[in-house]
């Protein structure tokens, strides 16, 4: 017999859920069966670095103004107007060369004019010397009254003081025309002129004409602490002898050892530093007066030192720690004594021992006990991933594309 469409119907949902009851009990045995314990996550990876024994040389830096060894401040001894100009600015000149000129003509007429008034006395000098030549004899055989010989004395005498004045008159003249000529009066770098030919010049003007530098060897003033001074003087019977070293501007070590050559009478009140003066050799001037630098010397050696990277000591409110890895590669946190950095490192005064292995990279992922794999650090790889951190945020907002204004909305249809 036929089964009727509602059977069939029936028949067709039973079948269904059975087979789905069979799937989701498949389903249920399969995960149960493959049910598996979860597995641990790996230990995390750290570079370590060992500590390093060696004697290190404990430097001490100031911040050094360069200065000429001479500045000279060419100033006019004379009036007049300047006229000629006969240097370059900014080259070396040597001693007694003519840097300017000032018109010489009114001075070499007040010359002239004191060599006659010379001649002039020198003649009367000669008659008066002659008429007491004449009255002296005369006047020994009472020829002549004494007041007559007393008279050509003191003319005598009255003229030569005259010559001796006139004399003295044209030398000055010869130096006020000699004046005329500005010389150098050391070998230097001469700077750029504050004056212009055609201006009228003299003693009393504000500024200078120029400046003349000799700067090899040359000076550098650094300020130290009384305490440094003392110190110094402590430790080395001869501080000329220390040898300094130049950091120029550029990071680069200046070729040429300096030592100290001055110190100043009496310490700042109001600092409390002491402006002491090395010196540096200087060949080629290269060295300018008013450029700054970094004048370090080596104060002691510290033997047998322990270093370990800046990076491997974290600073917790005023205590220093450390991660150090052990042999079963667990780590342990300690605190240590920090003394001088040197570089990129740091002397560890006490919590370390030569050959303990320290975190370098990846000390903010450790914990006490906690098991890591250690690798050597690399500091080329880390100051590459450093500088590139840096240099993140910038090339990302360049790189950042526009914002697109957004399409307009498909029209709705009806």
């Amino acid at each position: 017999m036929n089964p009727t469409n509602e059977g069939r119907l029936v028949i067709s949902r039973i079948m269904l859920l059975s087979s789905l009851g069979c799937a989701s009990l498949a389903l249920l045995l399969t995960a149960g069966c493959g049910k598996e314990k979860a597995q641990a996550p790996p230990p995390p990876t750290v570079e370590v670095v060992n500590v390093v024994q060696k004697d290190v040389p404990i430097y001490k830096e100031w911040v050094g103004a360069l200065d000429g060894n001479v500045n000279a401040v060419i100033r006019p001894h004379v009036s007049g107007y300047l006229i000629k100009q006969n240097y370059r600015e900014g080259e070396l000149v040597k001693t007694g060369q003519v840097l300017f000129e000032i018109d010489p003509r009114t001075f070499q007429a007040s010359l002239d004019q004191a060599k006659g008034q010379l001649a002039q006395q020198k003649a009367r000098h000669d008659t008066a010397a002659a008429n007491l030549a004449r009255i002296r004899p005369l006047a020994a055989k009472n020829a002549v009254s004494k007041k007559d010989l007393d008279d050509a004395i003191g003319a005598e005498l009255s003229t030569r003081a005259s010559v001796e004045a006139a004399q003295a008159a044209v030398e000055e003249a010869q130096l006020n025309l000699g004046f005329t000529r500005i010389t150098s009066p050391v070998d230097g770098i001469a700077g750029i002129a504050k004056a212009q030919l055609g201006d009228l010049v003299g003693p009393n003007m504000p500024t200078e004409l120029t400046a003349v530098s000799s700067v090899d060897p040359i000076k550098a003033y650094i300020n130290v602490s009384e305490q440094e001074y003392l110190n110094v003087n402590k430790s080395s019977p001869i501080p000329e002898k220390i040898p300094l070293e130049l950091i120029l501007a550029d990071g680069s070590v200046y070729p040429h050892k300096g030592h100290l050559a001055l110190a100043d009478r009496q310490i700042d009140p109001t600092t409390g530093t002491l402006k002491v003066g090395s010196l540096f050799a200087n060949p080629g001037n290269r060295l300018r007066p008013g450029g700054y630098g970094l004048v370090r010397a080596v104060m002691l050696v510290k033997k047998g030192a322990l270093l370990i990277p800046q990076r491997s000591v974290t600073d917790m409110q005023g205590k220093f720690l450390v991660a150090v890895v052990g042999a079963d590669n667990k780590v342990s946190i300690r605190p240590v004594k920090v003394a001088e950095r040197i570089g990129s490192d740091w002397i560890i005064e006490e919590g370390l021992k030569p050959g303990d292995k320290v975190v370098a990279e990846g000390t903010q992922k450790v914990k006490p006990d906690m098991v890591v794999n250690p690798q050597p650090f690399d500091p080329e790889a880390a100051a590459k991933a450093a500088a590139a951190k840096a240099a993140a945020p910038t090339q990302g907002a360049a790189a950042k594309p526009e914002a697109k204004p957004a399409a307009p909305a498909p029209a709705e249809k009806r």
